[in-house]
């Protein structure tokens, strides 16, 4: 008899793998064992003599990954994930991401959903031992770049890279995607659903104030999300706007670069020191928030935002241990300007000259600037069309956020008009749906709550819209399982 792949050696421990292909094992083992009802269930479709996708998954970082394979545990195989990077270079984690260590704690649960081995511990304890996972800290930002490529071949999960998706068409219930590939070529796919999981620009775009984009050359500053050569900033004057994490973690960069001075400024009077995302941390919150009215979603993210997240200690840490640092608090920059090859920004707290500005300043969720989304954003829903907010509580921020569905869904303004048939058939999973689903798009922490609902609110869906089709098949469903009616065989005597 054949072995199965999944066959441990007898010296394995099932919790304790000895290395990385035990692990391995253990999760192939995991898999079969759990894989019921296993068989194809979701009808085939085509259009134009085309393959249709049960579901296009547009972006291939952990949320689009954890996704499919929340997909998949549902028996949706159909599917495809794009990304319009490399492989390996999905996400922020190896490109403008420029933190040491995740921000999250190390045991956090997420694109394992619930299954043991595929845990960020259980792969990183097979890999390079217990003892390391006991003595780590946090999880660097390449590890989990790096776990993240396991997991995508572990599990096989289809992704195709260097695609970018250009546009969305409804064409007679179908979507057409137009991707751009690397050689520039175009390719249409057709699909059923889309799912954006796209990150946390993928509802919006970055945001660098006006004052900075009119006065000041863009050779001379650059947003945290971009590429900078930070070598070219060693003996340099550096002006840092923000006061979130990420421009301490860009101001660490410079300094540890060779900047001659970082000067960090900050708008509030004071720099937070409570973190609102740790209280949030919890199953309520995590797993419920979107089932609250929306005042009361609406009050919770105002309460949040209005609490401002903190740096993490030790990343203030890494700024602060270098003497040529300093931070400014109540300093917004209200004017800039250009003298020959100086940049003075102008404070109420008097006049700074730099070299070199980096803005951390955030993003602004604005649909329009999604090229995929742009040609009917007009079209979709946002809070400050679906809700008003009682006196006292008005945020012009958060009224710019997508009103989602309770299963993601975008939402149309009117119903009478020719797009709103396709709103429905994309599912946001990106930081737009903070106000509408809470931590569930662009937060590891709430993940598996988001994955999981997302796969079976597609799975729902997709069982509707052909209902009539498997009441018929069950109508014509004949496989006989009785086949003798009569008393049961006499049993033989030995």
């Amino acid at each position: 008899m054949n072995t199965p792949s999944y066959t441990l050696s007898p010296s394995a421990h099932p919790h304790l793998p000895a290395s990385l292909d035990e692990l391995e094992k253990l999760i192939a083992r995991d898999l079969a064992l759990t894989n019921y009802p296993s068989r194809e269930w979701v009808l085939p479709k085509n259009y134009k003599d085309q393959n249709v996708l049960d579901v296009a998954i547009l972006g291939g970082g952990q949320s689009g990954l954890t996704i499919a394979f929340a997909l998949q545990r549902l028996q949706i195989n159909n599917i495809c994930i794009f990304d319009k990077a490399s492989q390996g270079e999905e996400g922020p984690w190896t490109t403008y991401a420029r933190m040491i260590t995740l921000r999250t704690p190390k045991h956090v649960k997420g694109p394992d959903l619930g299954y043991p081995n595929l845990t960020p511990q259980a792969w990183y304890e097979a890999k390079y031992g217990k003892e390391a996972w006991q003595n780590l800290v946090r999880i660097p930002r390449e590890i989990w770049q790096e776990y993240l490529q396991w997991y995508r071949k572990v599990l096989n999960l289809p992704v195709k890279n260097n695609y970018m998706c250009k546009n969305i068409e409804w064409k007679d219930g179908i979507i057409a995607l137009t991707f751009c590939k690397s050689d520039n070529t175009l390719e249409t796919i057709y699909a059923r659903k889309i799912v954006m999981a796209t990150g946390i620009d993928g509802n919006g775009s970055w945001f660098t104030p006006e004052n900075i984009k009119k006065s000041i050359p863009p050779q001379f500053y650059a947003h945290t999300s971009e590429t900078i050569d930070f070598s070219k900033l060693k003996g340099k004057r550096v002006g840092v706007l923000g006061a979130g994490a990420s421009a301490f973690d860009n101001a660490a960069t410079a300094l540890e670069e060779g900047a001659a001075q970082v000067t960090l400024c900050v708008r509030r009077k004071n720099i937070p020191t409570v973190n609102p995302y740790r209280w949030m941390e919890q199953t309520g919150f995590l797993g419920f928030y979107s089932t609250l009215p929306d005042e009361m979603r609406w009050q919770f993210m105002d309460t949040i935002v209005s609490m401002n997240q903190p740096p993490p200690q030790d990343t203030f840490y890494r700024c602060s241990k270098h003497k040529n640092f300093s931070f400014h608090t109540g300093s917004t920059w209200d004017e800039c300007r250009m003298d020959n090859e100086e940049i003075i920004v102008s404070t109420p707290q008097g006049e700074m000259r730099f070299d070199f500005l980096i803005v951390g300043t955030g993003l602004a969720i604005d649909l329009s600037q999604r090229p995929e989304l742009a040609p009917f954003s007009s079209s979709i829903a946002l809070w400050k069309d679906r809700f008003t907010p009682a006196k006292g509580e008005e945020n012009e921020a958060l009224g710019s956020f997508p009103y989602l569905s309770r299963n993601f869904q975008f939402q149309a303004k009117n119903s009478q008009d020719p797009i709103a048939s396709l709103l429905p058939h994309i599912y946001d999973f990106t930081f737009g749906t903070l106000v509408s689903m809470g931590l569930w798009g662009a937060f590891i922490s709430g993940l598996q709550f988001g994955a999981t609902h997302m796969a079976n609110s597609i799975g729902q869906n997709l069982f509707n819209e052909d209902s009539a089709l498997y009441l018929n098949s069950l109508r014509q469903f004949n496989t006989v399982e009785l086949l003798d009616m009569g008393p049961p065989p006499q049993e033989e005597v030995a």
